[in-house]
């Protein structure tokens, strides 16, 4: 399956945020819902679409969310590349401790320029996910 570089990084932004993709096979139409299996997600705003996927589901192709370890991976990457040694110190000890996910994203947003530069390296790693995702379908 082929989708555009757009169709790429709104699958990224979507799986970020929570949400499961599928695409149409042969429309490349993308459709997407909250995890159902996430204890806040209420599925009633995605019924119709469910249900459209539901009852067509081997013309489309899940897209699931980054495993937890992934994601991980991916935050230990981005420290690494972190040239300033204090804020690099901050996100290993963020890394190292209990709930490491809500410490480093603490670290993060301390520091604007952290900030936006993470979000890039994040998207991009999406991207990626996706299209490694893709290619192994």
């Amino acid at each position: 399956m082929k989708l555009s570089e757009h169709q790429i990084k709104e699958i990224a932004e979507l799986l970020d945020s929570g949400m499961i993709c599928y695409i149409h096979k042969e429309t490349g139409e993308i459709k997407s819902i909250i995890d159902p299996d996430d204890i806040y997600g209420d599925t009633e705003f995605w019924e119709e679409e469910l249900e459209e996927i539901e009852q067509n589901i081997e013309k489309y192709l899940k897209i699931e969310k980054m495993p937890p370890e992934k994601s991980f991976r991916i935050m230990e990457e981005f420290t690494a590349e972190v040239s300033d040694r204090d804020v690099r110190a901050r996100l290993e000890y963020a890394l190292n401790s209990s709930k490491p996910f809500r410490n480093f994203k603490y670290e993060v947003s301390y520091n604007e320029i952290i900030r936006q530069s993470w979000f890039k390296f994040k998207s991009r790693k999406y991207e990626e996910w996706v299209k490694n995702y893709l290619n192994g379908k």
